[in-house]
């Protein structure tokens, strides 16, 4: 089964998908002996998935119409994932088309819905990486988000997932304090240059999955930064990071949160989430929790979460939702 650059007879609707958030997926039914998808813009790695079967990843694929065929004429289901990260710019996806005669089928909706909201360590950043040192684009090769613990959560649920992360990005400081906008600032937005907000009415995690700290405090205060001291840093963090929240859970008022961290950069990490989880709850939300995730190995690129670091965060995640048994009756 190969996924190859063709021509296309079948007609493709006038609607193009133009997402820039990692974990971008695209999926259709159908029956017949074959299918294509088009791809508009996107420098992007793809994996492409039919039946529940990998085909090789589709790296930097060429705008163009693409083909599976040599199908039989029974159903089948296809999903289109986007691995790799965008900030750079948004990537286009033109749908799918199936030969004209063919059959256009439904797909079960699925009924959990997980959303994921972090940093680089969300991402897949560097993930497929053996080693730490990642030169000349190794970084933007070996980031993976299919691999990544949210979509593995997220495939154990058998949940529809967003992930809502950029690399490098914080609460109020971003790496090194390096500029751009921190995750709060861009979490509103369908894409980073913030002209529409996002706001849809099908969307309602039953799970939201928060993780934010990595870049506010895994390098020391520069001179310039607005920040003099660190417990200056401490007490902007906890009060936005506070308020970030108190927004997340307005707009969803039933979905558990999940807040986790590592023990990295001495604890302060671990310290500073797990006294933003305390005031929340101080306020009056029972239904947000703190996990720390202690012990990961850091053994991808730029010391990053592994593989199997991957699969140790998505188990611990995994038995936290499990705890709550009313969890996916929420909505």
């Amino acid at each position: 089964m190969l996924v190859t650059a063709a021509p296309s007879s079948a007609a493709f609707g006038t609607k193009d998908y133009t997402s820039q958030w990692p974990g971008s997926y695209f999926r259709a039914a159908f029956a017949g002996p074959a299918v294509y998808f088009r791809i508009v813009r996107g420098d992007e790695i793809l994996h492409v998935v039919l039946d529940g079967e990998p085909t090789a990843p589709l790296v930097k694929p060429e705008p163009g119409v693409y083909a599976v065929d040599g199908l039989t004429g029974a159903r089948h289901e296809i999903d289109v994932f986007v691995a790799t990260e965008s900030q750079a710019g948004p990537d286009t996806f033109g749908g799918f088309a199936i030969p004209l005669g063919e059959k256009t089928l439904r797909l079960k909706p699925r009924r959990r819905q997980i959303e994921f909201i972090g940093d680089s360590h969300t991402v897949g950043y560097g993930v497929l990486s053996p080693r730490h040192e990642c030169p000349n684009g190794l970084v933007w090769s070996n980031t993976d988000d299919i691999a990544a613990f949210g979509a593995i959560v997220a495939r154990h649920y058998d949940a529809d997932y967003q992930v809502n992360a950029i690399s490098g990005r914080g609460v109020v400081r971003n790496y090194n304090g390096s500029p751009g906008d921190t995750l709060p600032q861009a979490y509103p937005w369908i894409l980073f240059d913030k002209q529409q907000r996002y706001d849809d009415p099908a969307w309602k995690p039953q799970v939201l999955v928060i993780a934010l700290g990595t870049n506010d405090f895994s390098t020391p205060l520069n001179p310039g930064e607005r920040w003099k001291t660190r417990d200056q840093l401490h007490a902007d963090y906890e009060a936005t990071y506070l308020r970030f929240l108190t927004d997340l859970r307005t707009r969803n008022p039933k979905a558990d949160i999940i807040v986790w961290a590592t023990d990295m950069a001495n604890g302060e990490i671990e310290a500073e989430a797990r006294q933003v989880v305390e005031q929340r709850r101080k306020q009056g939300d029972p239904r947000i929790a703190f996990v720390p995730i202690n012990g990961l190995r850091f053994g991808a690129c730029d010391w990053h979460p592994s593989l199997a670091d991957e699969n140790t965060i998505a188990a611990r995640l995994i038995r936290q939702i499990d705890a709550d048994r009313h969890v996916w009756q929420s909505h």
